[in-house]
């Protein structure tokens, strides 16, 4: 049976991912990790969620868990997701990645480790998400170059990165799905005479405020009329149940970089 640690419990992320593993199957759950100065290290993480207790430690580092070679399951931040990754490799397990913002070199990084290892590497893990960017891909193809596209988004207000992972996934396929570089297509934000928008253009906007989980919306306009397909998140367990599904398929997979229309098989 697939064993399952999750990074970083002590965020809101972290414990619903707890939630989401003990809901999936309770001995799925081998332990979580926190930072080292944490109160929560030692604790129970079925305790910690209101499950109780469950046999799954919260430690200081992977490294309590990495020889039993569980899948790690890390939406923390970018430098910690990094050394997860490292460790990872050494001890050949698979690693869940859903942190977001990483450099192109981030990225690059994490394409070599795939060589080794099984990664699941996506924007977002939920499957409404998922299933939103194939409607793009399809609805970019048939409308082709008679419409502007922009994407709209917000998220809460300690949310780091902008536009969000999700949003620019959304760009990019919008963007290959009509044949064009998205790195010269992007525009993040308008200010000032502008002047005429070009067509190949595709606009992003960024909102971010109060408590919002997640809300994306993607604006095909023409003359005349518009199509927008929407997706919103009223909590973070779409995500978080998302990746345990990723989790466990992941187990059974060799090296390799995969996202989530792989663990959906779209």
């Amino acid at each position: 049976m697939t064993k399952i640690v999750i990074a970083g419990a002590s965020g809101r992320m972290g414990r619903s991912l707890i939630e989401a593993t003990l809901a999936a199957d309770p001995d799925y759950l081998l332990g979580a990790t926190a930072r080292p100065s944490s109160t929560l290290i030692g604790v129970d993480a079925g305790e910690l969620v209101g499950y109780g207790h469950h046999s799954a430690p919260i430690a200081n580092s992977l490294s309590e868990f990495l020889p039993k070679s569980p899948v790690i399951i890390d939406f923390t931040a970018i430098d910690a997701t990094l050394l997860h990754l490292q460790d990872c490799i050494k001890h050949q397990c698979p690693i869940v990645i859903g942190t977001t913002g990483f450099s192109e070199a981030d990225e690059a990084l994490i394409h070599d480790a795939s060589t080794q290892i099984p990664i699941v590497y996506a924007p977002n893990f939920s499957v409404g998400v998922n299933l939103v960017l194939d409607l793009l891909d399809r609805t970019a193809r048939i409308l082709g170059d008679s419409v502007d596209v922009e994407v709209l988004e917000a998220h809460h207000r300690n949310k780091v990165d902008a536009p969000s992972g999700t949003a620019l996934a959304m760009g990019r396929v919008v963007a290959a799905a009509l044949k064009r570089d998205f790195s010269k297509v992007a525009v993040y934000g308008r200010e000032g005479q502008e002047g005429a928008r070009p067509r190949e253009q595709i606009g992003f906007a960024t909102v971010r405020a109060g408590d919002i989980v997640g809300e994306h919306t993607v604006l095909f306009a023409s003359e005349g009329e518009r199509i927008e397909i929407t997706h919103k998140a009223s909590n973070r367990r779409t995500f978080a149940d998302g990746a345990i599904r990723a989790a466990v398929w992941l187990g059974e997979k060799g090296p390799g970089l995969y996202g989530m229309r792989d663990v959906l098989d779209l």
